[in-house]
């Protein structure tokens, strides 16, 4: 049998029954149904999952794993609406860059797969961000990561940088399924994939290359995302939250240092709600002339209040310990905590710290000396170490020489030694800079953390790779 035409209309009409007279009836014969017209970008649409859905321009990916993670995604609806709730104040940004440059707007969607749209996301490799840079290739693209800030959590930077990514290894693969891999995966190592499989005679499609579980699974959910965010009946059932197509934010900077609280302030916004928004800064302060991100209805407000106030900014200033402190000694010089001192400089709370090292203390943000700190990647830290005590034997003159109390026996000769005596080996003291920070950098004896990294959002399915 022929197919059946998917136009009812337009297939052959059903003949009828002549009347008794062999007059000719009169048959209505319907019009032809409306085709799909073509897309009209110029017409602005309501809610922003519209105009993703319009941006649609990657070659769809049909297996069982695209199934395995729709259904996952689906079984999951709370973890879903929270990650779209996440996504909120970002995702216009990210879609007005995605079309400003020709790219698919399905790209819009990579950070739920990559952070779960937490811009505080942070890897076993050091990954951090929405878009998950590694530090090397953060700092390839031109991404300030030191002290005071890591823009790979900056909204706007990294979106950028990430967009700079996508595009250059799509240009160097000619297809997004590949671009993909290699961002996830790394483009060296899909281009040596690409190169086996054209050795073998083998295809060199994104399905045909042989590569890591991870990266096997990276496009199945991007693709699952996509066919759950382009079904409106099914974003509806799921209960999924709208998002209206316009600004979340705006941006601007100010020319004196700010507090992070004050600033939050002027915007009449919590501190939390700022941070969101500003997720980069390593510190309390902001440094002059960096952009600060300002909900789009606030920015009028928050400005004229910046302009209007006489006031310093920021409640901090430098110090330069002049001998060798601990800092429960210095944080009660300035009425503070060690605690918070140490999470203020990113250090151990039990540091002890050398002349010459500086620090942010509380104070009124006049000194001149925060000036110059402001001006700096990073202040320096001096880590003093542990004085180690000596003991001498009863046996042993004054004059003697000792050794120190946590030496270990076997390093002097000692009798346990040659007896086979388990002495333990020297403790020496370790002083710290503080743990990893969010750029995934080591610390040293002279270089601080940054704070501790967020766990990544509970919605992903599986653990984080790294590019």
């Amino acid at each position: 049998m022929g197919e059946t035409s998917p136009f009812s209309s337009l297939s052959m009409p059903v003949l009828l029954d002549s009347p008794a007279n062999d007059s000719l009836a009169v048959q209505e014969i319907q019009g032809a149904p409306q085709l799909p017209v073509s897309i009209d970008l110029t017409v602005r649409e309501n809610n922003l999952w519209d105009r993703i859905r319009n941006g649609f321009a990657m070659t769809d990916l049909n297996d069982d794993l695209v199934l395995y993670y729709q259904q996952w995604y689906q079984n999951r609806p709370d973890a879903l609406r929270r990650m779209v709730e996440r996504s909120r104040p970002y995702l216009h940004h990210i879609v007005e860059e995605l079309e400003a440059r020709g790219m698919p707007t399905e790209l819009a969607l990579l950070p739920m797969v990559e952070s779960s749209f937490n811009p505080n996301a942070y890897s076993r490799a050091h990954a951090s961000g929405l878009w998950q840079f590694i530090p090397s290739t953060g700092k390839r693209f031109n991404l300030e990561q030191n002290w005071w800030r890591d823009e790979r959590r900056d909204i706007v930077a990294s979106t950028n940088a990430a967009l700079d990514y996508l595009q250059s290894i799509y240009d160097m693969h000619g297809d997004w399924h590949l671009a993909l891999a290699s961002y996830n995966w790394g483009e060296g190592a899909v281009k040596r994939a690409i190169t086996k499989n054209e050795a073998r005679g083998l295809p060199t499609d994104y399905p045909s290359l042989n590569m890591p579980n991870e990266t096997r699974h990276y496009v199945p959910k991007l693709q699952a995302l996509k066919n759950i965010f382009g079904n409106p009946g099914l974003i509806a059932r799921l209960g999924l939250p709208f998002i209206p197509n316009e600004p979340y934010f705006a941006t601007l900077e100010t020319p004196r240092p700010i507090d992070v609280k004050t600033a939050a302030q002027l915007a009449n916004m919590s501190v939390e709600e700022f941070q969101r928004l500003n997720p980069s800064h390593n510190r309390p302060i902001i440094k002059p002339d960096t952009p600060v991100v300002i909900p789009a209805d606030k920015v009028d407000d928050f400005r004229s209040k910046l302009h209007d106030s006489r006031v310093p900014l920021t409640q901090w200033q430098a110090y330069t310990v002049t001998s060798a402190e601990r800092l429960e000694q210095i944080a009660a010089r300035f009425n503070t905590t060690a605690a918070e001192l140490a999470r203020v400089n990113g250090l151990s709370e039990k540091v002890r710290l050398g002349a010459g090292s500086t620090l942010l203390v509380p104070g009124n943000g006049s000194s001149s000396g925060l000036t110059s700190l402001l001006n700096t990647q990073a202040p320096q830290h001096i880590i003093e170490p542990e004085r180690i005590a000596r003991t001498c034997g009863k046996g042993n003159k004054r004059s003697a020489k000792c050794a120190p109390r946590n030496e270990s026996p076997a390093s002097k000769g000692s009798k346990t030694a040659k007896d086979g005596g388990n002495a333990g080996p020297t403790k020496a003291s370790r002083a710290t800079a503080g743990k990893p920070d969010a750029k995934g950098a080591k610390s040293t004896a002279r270089n601080t953390a940054k704070p501790p990294p967020a766990k990544p959002a509970a919605s992903q399915p599986t653990n984080k790779k790294r590019k």
